[in-house]
């Protein structure tokens, strides 16, 4: 086989994983809300509590990931063995998280409380290594760049593939029951997800051998001592991933209540899961004539131009299209060039401190994002709680402004706030010099 078809088949590999990834997440990210909140009957106050205990636990664990990465060492390498032992719990308990059976309101809440944090666990299994192994597949920035790009246009397949066809499979499979059709949705997509994530473990590799000797939990937290670039890296997760997944855990119910449009959810969804590739393919020909944080600050601008548009669009259609387009573009660009930087702080610090610790330091990565998805996702079900909010019947103006506070106006201010983050973010000017310097020493 060609040296380019092998390259080929490794970013194949690697990207697969994350659609993967997405088949499963993005059906929690959607519709786990209003699967428990509609569909399950639970109260949204009850929904808000276990998102918030269940992923700042499972953060916990995003850590302890991390550091059991960095101790591995297997004949498949440091996180590589991880997608193949992961794939059939990964899928399982995507199942199970959308089977709830009908029981007693108190056993329905126990079962979405071990299901679930099951499934986070599962998650980060298999999620923490695709970032981890991303500096063992190559030690070429732009093949890094190209590579996180092939990840993020796979991750929007998936994204895009759980956006338009959920809901009409629900229909389709559920022969008018939402609770049917979600759980049969939910198992086709999982069995293609555990395939894919075996397709995975058999094509990537880690070429780039970094510290063979098992790294102590001291050495591997000292890699952050002084490392500035991942300080502002790891607080502006906080506000990307918050604008991101509040945004995405409203989208149902705003197009549902607010704009009395459910058909459009799928539209939408597609759009915002679709549509970025035409900033994800741009991205690495973009990062080639600019800095990576200059990249992610215009991408930011365009992302909060069309959310803009879409909060001042009211009632027309036509213009919250355009907007979700301008969006998903702004986004699909700051997405791809953020899974691309995210492993120069990693290089940072082992340039100062002679210490590679990939894996926690993508474990805290994996921590913050769940820590934000935990905190913005009970922020949305605590502003259903707050607004008196009844599923399935017309929502009053209290509502129906909660709504559009997690869907719009909550989403564009952590944008600002990203922006305003990212501009302290130096690290571009000086990454040849100090990856030339890590060269070196090996």
């Amino acid at each position: 086989m060609s040296s380019m078809a092998n390259v080929w088949r490794q970013r194949i590999g690697y990207g697969v994983a994350d659609l993967s990834c997405n088949l499963v997440w993005q059906m929690i990210t959607l519709y786990l809300m209003f699967y428990y909140t509609d569909v399950v009957g639970l109260a949204a106050v009850q929904v808000s509590l276990l998102f918030l205990l269940t992923r700042i636990l499972d953060g916990v664990t995003d850590i302890i990931m991390g550091i059991i990465i960095d101790k591995t060492n297997t004949k498949w390498g440091k996180s590589r063995p991880y997608f193949l032992w992961g794939a059939i719990p990964f899928a399982l308990l995507g199942i199970l998280a959308f089977y709830v059976p009908d029981v007693g309101p108190a056993a329905k809440l126990i079962y979405a409380y071990m299901t679930y944090m099951g499934l986070s666990m599962a998650y980060t299994m298999v999620n923490i290594p695709l970032a981890s192994i991303l500096p063992s597949l190559t030690r070429d920035p732009q093949e890094r760049t190209i590579l996180a790009t092939v990840r993020i246009i796979f991750s929007f397949v998936g994204a895009t593939v759980v956006g338009v066809f959920t809901m009409p499979l629900v229909r389709l499979l559920g022969g008018g029951s939402q609770a049917d059709g979600f759980f049969w949705t939910m198992v086709i997509f999982s069995v293609i997800a555990c395939l894919l994530f075996f397709f995975t473990f058999k094509n990537v590799e880690e070429k780039v051998k970094i510290q063979v000797e098992k790294v102590t939990v001291r050495q591997a937290f000292s890699a952050l001592k002084g490392n500035k670039p991942y300080y502002i890296f790891a607080l502006n997760i906080l506000f990307m991933w918050g604008s991101y997944f509040i945004q995405q855990a409203a989208l149902i119910y705003y197009f549902t209540y607010n704009l009395g449009r459910p058909d459009l959810v799928s539209v939408i969804a597609g759009i915002a899961s679709f549509v970025p590739l035409a900033g994800t393919f741009l991205t690495p020909f973009i990062a080639k004539k600019m800095l990576k944080r200059t990249v992610f600050m215009i991408a930011s601008v365009v992302n909060l131009t069309g959310i803009l548009i879409i909060l001042f669009a009211g009632l027309s259609i036509s213009w919250i299209i355009v907007g979700a387009v301008i969006a998903a573009i702004g986004y699909g660009t700051r997405q791809s060039i953020y899974f691309s930087m995210q492993a120069d702080p990693v290089d940072y610090g082992e340039w100062k401190t002679g210490i590679n610790a990939a894996g926690i330091l993508s474990a805290i990565n994996g921590f913050l994002g769940k820590v934000t998805m935990a905190v913005t996702s009970a922020l949305f079900g605590l502003l259903l709680d707050w607004s008196h909010y009844i599923p399935n019947v017309d929502q009053t103006e209290n509502v129906l402004f909660a709504i559009k506070l997690g869907y719009l106006i909550i989403p564009a201010v952590l944008v600002v706030l990203s922006i305003i983050t990212m501009s302290f973010y130096n690290l571009d000017k000086i990454y040849p010099d100090i990856r030339a310097e890590i060269d070196r020493r090996i």
